[in-house]
């Protein structure tokens, strides 16, 4: 893309209205526009990242044994209704009447939804076990927004579903979502750290949430420093296997939320306790049967008893990660993006556009990058080199590559790697295999 034709709002000043900084980057970077209290446009530059985070999301969701659906954002309040959790929710849950006088309701999870599917279609253990996910965007109606993506009210989330027969094989598909999880955060250049958590509204009788660790995070946690050096599954993960050791492995060590910690607790490990803080990016739950049971979600089994599912729910926050990644990664001029999620790998920046020697080399390799599939950004702008810099910088894109008529004389152009800030120069002709070998 070339940024003279790209739609790119940037600010060169922090908007009043942001308070931390994943909101001030993305709103200076053109990722985002406010529509309403809590609601974001999504503009192409945060648009590209964040299909770019569904893909790792979906892939991994795949690789575990989870197929995909799509499910409605409104859904009747019946289901609710039978569910018992209709009256429950609270004022988050934004309660709809359509022109026939049902009550519907937008939906801010689908627990409900997905019983109901499954309790039509599947009556025998021979069709179990099932694990489905969709990845759709949901409603919370936060009584006071902030922070912008990361407490708004309508937001991108997977939830994925499983269903069992029993407690037993109910585990291994929690296990399978808990491995999947550490290698989707860490695909995502990010460090989730599993830690035992309240089930809240969603219910059940076993839970983790996944935090990444955040200077500006909105919890504190208690972290034994040997979990950021744990290996994450690899590619060749069987999720066929027993994935318990994995599971027991991470959950091992002291991990706590400051609303789980209590005073004194790890203090045996001294200086091996690391206290900071963290964004919560991803909540697994298993709670049995307390959606199929009220719902009528049951099947035969071998021995021809009906037997109510056994259920689990798995959420990661998909728009929520945009400004988690942020927060865990940025610096005083501008975001820096993992390569995996960034808008483009490559800002091809033309220090002096209008020159002939300078356009044709820049359009060079701006056509050889993006033919090898290598994404490229072109600032063929008229904008000074001074505030090219800055504006490459704000928006993160993980390498910077540099053509100005001094470079040309010698047959060079200056390589930037955005996140160290080393700078190298490479050969105008060794430019495109650099990328892309």
């Amino acid at each position: 893309m070339r940024l003279s034709q790209y739609f790119l709002p940037t600010l060169k000043e922090n908007p009043s209205e942001a308070q931390i900084v994943s909101h001030r980057l993305m709103l200076r970077a053109g990722m985002v526009r406010q529509s309403s209290a809590g609601i974001y446009s999504w503009l192409p530059m945060g648009l590209r990242v964040l299909r770019n985070i569904e893909k790792i999301v979906r892939e991994e969701q795949d690789r575990a044994g989870c197929q995909e659906i799509l499910m409605p954002t409104i859904q009747p309040a019946e289901l609710w209704q039978k569910s018992g959790r209709y009256d429950d929710y609270g004022k988050e849950m934004l309660r709809i009447t359509d022109r026939h006088g049902r009550d519907m309701l937008y939906g801010p999870t689908n627990e409900e939804q997905i019983t109901d599917i499954v309790r039509t279609e599947i009556q025998s253990y021979k069709d179990l076990p099932k694990m489905l996910y969709h990845i759709q965007w949901k409603f919370r109606d936060e009584v006071r927004p902030r922070f912008g993506i990361m407490r708004g009210r309508e937001f991108l989330m997977k939830d994925s579903y499983s269903f069992d027969l029993d407690f037993e094989s109910s585990k291994r598909a929690y296990n399978k979502m808990f491995v999947a999880y550490l290698r989707t955060f860490d695909r995502l250049g990010l460090r989730g750290i599993p830690m035992q958590a309240d089930t809240g509204p969603i219910g059940g009788d076993l839970s983790h949430e996944f935090l990444v660790l955040a200077e500006t995070g909105e919890s504190g946690v208690f972290v034994h420093k040997d979990l950021l050096e744990f290996d994450i599954p690899g590619d060749d993960i069987d999720y066929d296997d027993d994935l318990q050791p994995i599971v027991d492995k991470w959950t091992s060590l002291y991990a706590a939320t400051d609303e789980k910690h209590e005073d004194g607790a790890g203090a045996e490990l001294g200086d091996k306790l690391l206290e900071a803080r963290g964004i919560e990016v991803g909540h697994i739950f298993h709670f049995g049967s307390k959606y199929s049971e009220p719902m009528g979600a049951t099947v035969m089994d071998k021995n021809g008893d009906t037997v109510p599912l056994q259920m689990g729910s798995y959420g990661i926050g998909v728009s929520r990660l945009i400004g988690a990644i942020i927060e865990a990664s940025h610096d005083d001029n501008g975001i820096i993006w993992p390569e995996s999620v960034a808008p483009f790998k490559v800002g091809l920046i033309n220090l002096k556009s209008g020159d002939e020697a300078c356009d044709a080399t820049c359009d060079k390799i701006y056509n050889e990058l993006n033919a090898a599939g290598c994404e490229t950004l072109l600032d063929d702008t008229s904008e000074r080199a001074g505030g090219k810099f800055k504006n490459m910088d704000l928006i993160g894109l993980p390498w910077q590559v540099v053509i100005g008529p001094r470079g040309l004389k010698n047959g060079m152009a200056e390589v930037k790697n955005r996140a160290t800030g080393e700078k190298i120069d490479v050969a105008i002709d060794q430019i495109v295999a650099k990328f892309t070998a």
